[in-house]
C-alpha cells in the first residue's frame, strides 16, 4: 500500500492569492413611479371591485368552419352591393343577443338592497363591447361601452350600433352614458391569438363572454393545408362564460353556451335570419357531416362537381335576384351542393373545373363563387338550349369569369353619368310640368350601361352603332348618350321648329347626331393608338345618329 500523505499543520503558511481587479462602482437606478390617472385609474378601481364578485367559468369549444364559410358568403355579397364587412365578433355578439332572448335567466345581476342580497332581472339587454384602444405612447387601454336595448335591434341596426361605438372609442368621443346599463359583456382576446381566457366580471353584470382565437387545434397546426382539407379538420373557437355564481349556476351557464354553439353551427335559423336582414338572395351554407371517400370515390366526387357546374349553367337563372320589389331567399335543389353528394367540408378541396375562370382546377368555394357571379346575381342568363357548341362555348367563356370590381376612375364615371341622368329628369319634371316626356326615372342605370357599351365598342374599333329603344327614357339617352344639346331639347319643349334629323313631329321621336369620346383613363390602357371611330345610335320610330369617336 502507498504511504498516506502527511497532514498539513493548521498554522502552515497559505499560498498568496491574486488580488481582485478593481471595478467601477455599480450605478443605482431608481424605479419610475407614475400615478394612474384617467381611464387607467378607473380601470384599476374596477378591477379591485371585481375581486368582490364570486365567479365561476364555463368553457365550450365550437367548430368554426360554418361560421367562416358563411362570413365569406356574406362579405362577398356586401363587397358587390352596399360595401362594408361583417366580422366574427359581430356574428358572435349577435348569437349572444338572440340566445339571451331565450334565456333571460342569464341577463341578471346581483345587488345588496337595504342589506338584503337580491337578484335583478334586467328588462333589456345591454351588451358591453370590449374595445382595445392603443395610445400614442404605445400603451393600451380597455374601454367597454355598451349597446343599449340590443334585443330590440335587427341585425343591420346592431351592426350600425356596434361600429358607431368602435369609431367613437377610437376617436375618444365616448360619453359617460355609453358605459351605463351593461348587463353582459363580450371580449375578444382571440384577436391577438389567446385561445382561452377568464376575464374579470364587473359588478352590476351577470356574466362576461370571452371569445378565443380562431385556429386549428394545436396538434394539427403543423399539418399542411392539403392534409387538413382531406381529413376534414376545421378551425375551432373557444368560448368562455365567466358568471356571478351568486345569481347564475353552472348548469344555466352551460346551457346558455350550448345554445350559442347551436346557433354558430346553423341552428335556430341563425344564418337564415342574418341573410334575410342583409337581403342576400340565396340560402346560407348548411352544416353537415363530411362524406368520406376512398381513391375510387374521389373520381366519383369530381363527377358530382361537374354535375353541379352543369346545373348552374342550365338552371342558374332561376336563382337570379331580378325582382327589385320583393326580397326572398332563392334556392333550387339542383343548385345545392347537398343534392350532389357534397358538403361544406368540400368547399376548400380542389376539383377539376373544365375551364371555369381560365383555370384547370379550383377550390369548390371559388367554383361556386364564379358560378353565382355568372348566373345568380342581378341578371339571369339562359343559353344551354343553343344547339351550336361553338356558340355555347363562346357564351360560357364570356360569362364564367371572376368578378372584378370597377376601378376608382370607372366608379367616378358611373356616378357622373347617373348624376347627369338624374339632373336632366329632375329639371324636366320641374320646368315642364304636365308635358309628355316618357321619363327615365327609376331606370337611370341604363345611361351608365349604354355609356360602358359604347366605350367598349369604340375601343374595339366599331365604326358605328345604332340604338333602338322604346319611348321611355329616350330624351335622356338623346342628351346624355347621343349628345343632343340641352338647349335644342328645351326649345322643342317650348314649341320651337324641330330639326329634320327625326322621322316624327314630337320631341321623343326626333333624332340627333353626336360624337362620343372614350375616357382618357380607358384609352390609355390600349397598347396602340386607333383611328377615331364613328358610333351611330338611332331609335326605331325616329332616327338618332350619334358619332362617337376615340381620339
Amino acid at each position: 500500500m502507498a504511504p498516506r500523505p502527511a497532514p498539513i499543520p493548521a498554522d502552515a503558511p497559505r499560498s498568496p492569492r491574486r488580488a481582485a481587479p478593481e471595478t467601477a462602482p455599480i450605478a443605482v437606478i431608481e424605479d419610475s413611479v407614475t400615478p394612474l390617472r384617467g381611464m387607467a385609474r378607473s380601470l384599476s378601481k374596477n378591477m379591485d371591485m371585481s375581486l368582490t364578485v364570486p365567479t365561476a367559468t364555463s368553457v365550450r369549444t365550437v367548430p368554426a368552419k360554418l361560421l367562416i364559410d358563411n362570413r365569406i358568403v356574406i362579405n362577398n355579397h356586401l363587397r358587390r352591393s352596399r360595401g362594408g364587412k361583417v366580422s366574427f365578433t359581430h356574428l358572435i355578439g349577435w348569437a349572444l343577443i338572440q340566445t339571451l332572448k331565450e334565456f333571460p335567466s342569464q341577463n341578471v345581476s346581483y345587488a345588496d338592497i337595504d342589506g338584503k342580497p337580491s337578484i335583478i332581472a334586467h328588462a333589456s339587454i345591454g351588451l358591453g363591447i370590449a374595445i382595445d384602444v392603443p395610445k400614442p405612447d404605445g400603451s393600451r387601454s380597455l374601454l367597454v361601452p355598451s349597446i343599449k336595448q340590443a334585443e330590440s335591434l335587427d341585425f343591420n341596426e346592431f351592426l350600425a350600433a356596434y361600429e358607431d361605438l368602435v369609431k367613437r372609442a377610437r376617436d375618444n368621443k365616448l360619453g359617460a352614458d355609453d358605459f351605463q346599463g351593461t348587463t353582459i359583456s363580450l371580449t375578444n382576446p382571440g384577436g391577438i391569438g389567446t385561445v382561452h381566457s377568464v376575464p374579470r366580471l364587473m359588478q352590476g353584470q351577470g356574466s362576461i363572454i370571452g371569445a378565443g382565437a380562431l385556429e386549428y387545434p394545436a396538434e394539427f397546426q403543423g399539418s399542411s393545408d392539403d392534409v387538413l382539407t382531406n381529413l376534414g379538420i376545421g378551425k375551432t373557437i373557444t368560448l368562455t362564460s365567466t358568471y356571478d355564481h351568486r345569481v347564475i349556476q353552472g348548469a344555466g351557464s352551460g346551457e346558455f353556451l350550448k345554445h350559442v354553439h347551436e346557433r354558430l353551427i346553423g341552428g335556430h335559423n341563425f344564418y337564415e335570419d342574418i341573410f334575410a336582414a342583409l337581403r342576400i338572395p340565396y340560402k346560407p351554407v348548411q352544416w353537415a357531416s363530411d362524406i368520406h371517400v376512398d381513391i375510387s370515390g374521389a373520381i366519383d366526387k369530381s363527377a358530382r362537381v361537374q354535375e353541379l357546374i352543369n346545373a348552374f349553367r342550365v338552371r342558374g337563372h332561376l336563382m337570379a335576384d331580378i325582382d327589385p320589389l320583393e326580397y326572398r331567399q332563392r334556392t333550387h335543389p339542383d343548385l345545392e351542393i347537398e343534392s350532389h353528394g357534397l358538403t361544406f367540408w368540400d368547399l376548400d378541396r380542389e376539383f377539376v373545373t373544365g375551364g371555369i375562370g381560365g383555370k384547370r382546377a379550383m377550390k369548390l368555394r371559388d367554383i361556386l363563387g364564379v358560378l353565382r357571379d355568372s348566373y345568380c346575381r342581378k341578371i339571369g342568363v339562359e343559353y344551354m338550349h343553343i344547339q351550336d357548341p361553338a356558340q355555347r362555348k363562346w357564351m360560357r367563356e364570356q360569362l364564367e369569369v371572376p368578378y372584378q370590381k370597377p376601378s376608382h376612375d370607372e366608379q367616378l364615371r358611373i356616378l357622373e353619368k347617373l348624376n347627369e341622368a338624374e339632373a336632366f329628369e329632375t329639371f324636366l319634371q320641374t320646368k315642364y310640368v304636365g308635358q309628355k316626356r316618357f321619363s327615365l326615372e327609376g331606370g337611370e342605370s341604363v345611361i351608365p350601361l349604354l355609356d360602358a357599351m359604347l366605350i367598349d365598342a369604340a375601343e374595339d374599333g366599331v365604326d358605328s352603332v345604332d340604338i333602338g329603344m322604346a319611348h321611355r327614357g329616350r330624351l335622356n339617352v338623346l342628351s346624355n348618350i347621343a349628345g343632343k344639346t340641352y338647349g335644342q331639347i328645351f326649345r322643342e319643349f317650348e314649341g320651337a321648329q324641330a330639326t329634320k334629323s327625326g322621322s316624327g313631329d314630337v320631341k321623343y321621336h326626333l333624332g340627333t347626331t353626336g360624337v362620343f369620346t372614350a375616357p382618357t383613363a380607358r384609352r390609355c390602357q390600349s397598347t396602340s393608338p386607333r383611328t377615331p371611330r364613328t358610333l351611330r345610335p338611332s331609335t326605331v320610330c325616329s332616327r338618332v345618329s350619334c358619332a362617337r369617336s376615340k381620339t
